[in-house]
């Protein structure tokens, strides 16, 4: 047993020793290769090491020639520009001194020309000293003399001069006014008749007087309690007039009094019934009419509170003109009339038929109708240019725009339109009055005449006290003070009259 445990050791031992042997021999030889292939691929790299340096030497020698030959052509460049720069530094110095030499010139010039003038001024005052001695006149009193002489000798020339050319100015305006408002006249076709609102209510027959008092006046107490009018009952045979400075308390009351004469029954709870509905049918007949008027007009943007206010205006007069009838007939002239002139048209067209919109609550509210209007349309914020063009058609504001002046000649052409509107003998005989009262506080008027229905005023002067200049500036300052003091439709024409007679006798 332990001979076979001894060989097996050997054995092994043995085997061991072989097996390094074997292995030491393998990786001598391994590393024989490895050492081999890393010597080959040496050699490789020195040999592509060396062909690289090569071709950098080559590629550095052709750039590093390069550079030279561009530093060649630069250096060239450079000598042309420095003697282009120094021909030019030559130049300016010539300049120079060129310039130099001309202002020596200039300022001798310059103090040669001083020299004369002082010589010329001097000679100037001695002259002017002797023609005052020789004259015995200061150069004032000449030149005042030369003044009134021509004054005197081309004064007739002068006038004629004026007044021709005022006249010729007034005849090209007229002539163009006369073709615009002719051609909007011609476009607008509407009836010229005036509008006249009624405040009477017809009865079947008297005995609904008595209906209406009611039992100790009871009746007619609620029906004007509630309306706010007053019902005269007995001047007129089978009417009832209802009386209020307010035109749609008016229209109220009328309609309440029609259902109530209708249904026949009428005692204070009837009244109060018919008093609402005939409130809801005003209203509405308002909104309609002020619908209406902004569709013919073409203006859909208006406010709501601005349409609602100009309803009211179906039911106002002015002169016997239906008010909100008149604003349509004013835009329409005013949008024709701009269109004519290139203007604003929707200014001119909004403004127009807003102008008399204060009319709608002026017995409400203090103040002139065109105040109120001005309020309100701020109120809601209307366009400030639109403002503008309402409210200087009674020239209590200065006209701010051209679309002003058109609105204040539509409202004029609709006013003054034959049958338009209505005046009293009263306000006739007022203004026609007023007219000749103007004319006569004018200092040198001996008589002044207020003709053709206050469309002429003709002026009769003193010829001593007054030349025909002083006429002309008579006639311009009696017109202003028309303008700015009177109200009337249209226009007023002023003649100032200056007679001189010369009367002698022969015996």
């Amino acid at each position: 047993m332990t001979t076979i445990v001894l060989s097996a050791g050997a054995a092994l031992v043995a085997g061991l020793a072989i097996g390094y042997f074997v292995r030491h021999f393998i990786v001598s030889k391994r590393s024989l290769a490895v050492e081999k292939k890393i010597t080959n691929r040496l050699e490789e790299s020195r040999i592509e090491a060396n062909k690289i340096i090569l071709e950098a030497q080559e590629k550095a020698a052709r750039i590093l020639e390069d550079i030279k030959k561009e530093e060649r052509e630069r250096k060239v460049q450079v000598d042309k520009l420095e003697e282009r720069l120094l021909k030019r530094e030559e130049s300016l110095e010539q300049y120079n001194v060129d310039v130099r030499e001309k202002e020596k010139q200039v300022q001798a010039d310059l103090t040669r020309l001083a020299e004369a003038k002082d010589l010329v001024a001097k000679a100037k005052e001695r002259v002017e000293q002797e023609l005052q001695r020789v004259a015995g006149l200061s150069v004032d009193e000449a030149k005042a003399s030369l003044f009134e002489d021509i004054k005197q000798r081309y004064q007739q020339d002068v006038l004629e001069y004026v007044a021709k050319m005022m006249q010729h100015r007034r005849d090209d305006v007229e002539k163009k006014m006369i073709e615009i408002l002719t051609t909007v006249m011609q476009r607008y076709s509407r009836s010229s008749a005036a509008e006249f609102t009624t405040t009477s209510v017809q009865l079947p027959d008297e005995d609904f007087k008595g209906k209406i008092i009611g039992k100790e006046g009871r009746n007619i107490r609620a029906l004007e309690r509630l309306t706010g009018v007053e019902l005269i009952v007995d001047e007129t045979p089978d009417t009832i007039v209802v009386s209020s400075f307010d035109p749609v308390r008016r229209e109220v009351a009328k309609i309440a009094l029609e259902k109530l004469i209708k249904d026949g029954r009428i005692q204070p709870a009837k009244i109060e019934e018919k008093v609402e509905e005939a409130k809801q049918e005003v209203t509405k007949k308002m909104q309609e009419a002020a619908e209406a008027a902004v569709y013919e007009i073409g203006i859909f943007d208006l406010p709501k509170e601005i349409v609602q206010i100009l309803g009211r205006l179906h039911f106002r007069t002015s002169y016997g003109q239906n008010v909100l009838r008149h604003s349509v007939e004013v835009a329409l002239f005013a949008g024709m009339i701009a269109e004519e002139l290139g203007l604003n048209v929707d200014v001119a067209k909004r403004g127009a038929l807003l102008h008399d919109i204060g009319k709608a609550i002026d017995h409400e509210v203090q103040g002139s109708h065109v105040d109120i209007g001005r309020k309100i349309l701020k109120k809601y914020n209307v366009d400030e240019r639109v403002i503008q063009a309402m409210e200087a058609h009674h020239e209590e504001y200065p006209y701010a725009s051209p679309e002003a002046y058109v609105v204040a000649s539509a409202d004029a052409l609709s006013a003054a339109r034959p049958g338009a509107r209505r005046d009293t003998l009263e306000n006739y005989l007022k203004r026609l009055q007023e007219l000749e009262t103007i004319a006569s506080q004018f200092n040198g008027v001996k008589q002044a005449y207020a003709i053709s229905a206050g469309r002429e005023l003709r002026i009769f002067v003193t010829p001593e006290k007054i030349d025909d200049f002083g006429a002309l500036e008579l006639a311009r300052e009696v017109a202003r003070r028309i303008e700015s003091e009177l109200k009337y439709p249209g226009e007023i024409k002023v003649i100032v009259v200056r007679e001189t007679r010369a009367v002698e006798y022969a015996k």
